[in-house]
């Protein structure tokens, strides 16, 4: 019994490694910097691993006990990542556990407006990506909504990713270079 929740648990971590890194390494591509107008900072490059935890974190809860475990270690493993990442920054440790705090309240407010953006519709969208991800930039309109179309189309392509490809952190994101802009500057995928 014991040997088996440390195997499970060992099995958990393994695929939240591999799932981290396919998120993390997304949220890196160049175009959501110099297209998107995702500010190139420290804090542009939290909301975009927010974005795709968002993303992840999601699908993962909606695979049942067991989904709802990997998301969990999931969700550690990326706050452990943000943790060595504040101290490489050289932030003391008297206020590491604090900032981190703060960045988990932030990524679960970020996931129910997200949640809320995609079902009220772009316009709402388009405030909670000015509030959040945009909020020391001010980027142009056709950025925010070249972003919204990412993010929905991430969305469905989360959405189609099966329980077994999931489980196997074969993880499908759209290509943000794909994610064009017309004649007018109005995003098209």
């Amino acid at each position: 019994m014991m040997l088996r929740l440390f195997r499970e648990r060992r099995e958990r971590r393994k695929l939240a490694t591999k799932l981290h890194d396919a998120l993390v390494q997304k949220s890196r591509e160049p175009d959501f910097y110099a297209r998107f107008g995702v500010p190139d900072t420290m804090l542009g490059r939290y909301e975009m691993v927010c974005l795709h935890a968002y993303l992840v974190l999601t699908r993962l809860q909606r695979e049942g006990d067991s989904g709802r475990r990997q998301a969990q270690t999931l969700h550690d493993m990326i706050f452990d990542d943000f943790d060595i990442a504040l101290r490489e920054a050289g932030l003391g440790d008297m206020g590491i556990g604090h900032r981190i705090k703060k960045l988990a309240r932030n990524l679960h407010g970020r996931i129910s407006t997200y949640e809320k953006g995609l079902v009220e519709g772009d316009a709402e969208m388009d405030v909670v990506l000015r509030r959040n991800m945009y909020a020391s930039a001010e980027p142009s309109a056709p950025e925010v909504s070249a972003m919204i179309a990412y993010i929905r189309a991430a969305r469905r392509e989360m959405d189609s990713v099966t329980a077994s490809a999931l489980f196997a952190a074969e993880l499908s994101f759209p290509d943000p270079a794909q994610i064009g802009f017309t004649s007018s500057d109005e995003p098209v995928t």
